[in-house]
């Protein structure tokens, strides 16, 4: 059997390579080159897909003796996952650029070059599970919750699980560490990075102010009666929920609630305010198939760090659903992922489009 692996140059994809390669497969790695380091508008040292990376990625294939290619996907990159970011951020909208790469980038892109190579299954280093039951492929939460990925990959299909391997579903990073030390792996003990690929420093609207060339006007803040209560440095700096940089003088803490391109305005409200007990989700993808009941109870995870919470779901079509939350939710953000579990397995998920802020 024939296993293209997906390696970023980090600790996970190297040790899945392995552990792949020690099954039997005949295996092939790959490095996807997402983006120019200008992109990033920042040097190549602080960038996910420097250099360093390719040539840590090629040095783990080199000790494994398996071939290691380098597959320019940066067009593709900039206009399904970049180019969204953008848009989302000019129109109020906080997206999540990671679902879209496991999306459109390494269960697309890759999984069509796989098939051109001949291989049997693409492997990464997510830490997810796959088990068939009976006919069927389930996509499942990772053995260490810690760690859980799913949440990410809720875009995935029946037929691409049949044909994906998540090698460490059922390890925790301490063992996979351990694994890649006493194999004497360069990555073994690598920082692994909390930012988005092509936002190194953690600044969005520096990155979309380097893409578009613009600059973004200033406006005002206003309650949710319309009173202005300060100048904000542009919409493209804000989301839901933000309390911090806001830089405006008032009695009490304030948050984000709401954002406005059309009057340039960004709502401020009181913590209390941010709750919210129901959500929309547009642009739905149901793994195995869309539930025979039109109303049922499940978890939803609104954001990658939230732990699930129960909700009442209502399908309203096929790619759209209403969930009603059990208990009022903090910050609810449209372009978000509403993510559906039914115990540890991944019914699928969708993107929030409102949350009744009005």
């Amino acid at each position: 059997m024939k296993a293209l692996i997906a390696m970023s140059g980090g600790v996970d994809s190297s040790v899945s390579a392995l552990l792949m390669k020690q099954q039997g497969f005949d295996c092939i790695g790959c490095t996807m080159k997402l983006y120019e380091n200008q992109d990033a508008g920042v040097s190549r040292e602080k960038t996910c897909c420097s250099l360093d990376d390719v040539e840590d990625a090629r040095s783990v294939a080199n000790r494994l003796q398996i071939p290691y290619y380098v597959f320019n996907f940066t067009e593709d990159f900039r206009a399904k996952v970049i180019n969204k970011f953008i848009d989302c951020y000019e129109h109020g909208i906080t997206p999540n650029p990671c679902i879209d790469c496991n999306h459109y980038m390494k269960f697309d892109k890759l999984y069509e070059r796989a098939k051109i190579l001949g291989c049997d299954y693409i492997i990464t280093g997510h830490y997810a599970r796959i088990e068939k039951i009976g006919d069927q492929y389930y996509l499942k939460k990772a053995a260490d919750l810690s760690k859980d990925q799913s949440y990410v990959l809720y875009h995935l299909t029946a037929e691409q699980l049949a044909h994906t391997m998540f090698p460490l579903g059922n390890l925790k990073k301490t063992e996979v560490r351990a694994i890649a030390r006493e194999h004497g792996f360069v990555n073994a003990n690598k920082h692994e990075s909390q930012d988005i690929c092509f936002v190194p420093n953690g600044d969005y609207a520096q990155v979309i102010e380097h893409h578009t060339g613009k600059t973004y006007p200033a406006g005002d803040f206003v309650d949710k009666n319309g009173n202005v209560l300060g100048q904000h440095r542009g919409i493209i700096h804000y989301t839901i929920g933000q309390r911090k940089g806001l830089a405006i003088s008032a009695d009490r803490r304030l948050y984000v609630c709401s954002i406005c391109p059309a009057k340039n305005t960004v709502c401020l409200c009181d913590r209390d305010e941010l709750l919210r007990d129901t959500a929309t989700a547009v642009e739905f993808h149901w793994i195995n198939g869309v539930p025979v009941q039109s109303k049922f109870k499940c978890s939803v995870k609104i954001r990658y760090n939230q732990q699930e919470q129960p909700a009442m779901v209502e399908v309203l079509a096929p790619d759209r659903v209403k969930i009603i939350f059990d208990q009022p939710q903090r910050a609810i953000t449209p372009g978000q992922a509403a993510v559906l579990y039914n115990g540890d397995i991944v019914l699928g998920g969708g993107v929030i489009m409102n949350s009744n802020f009005d």
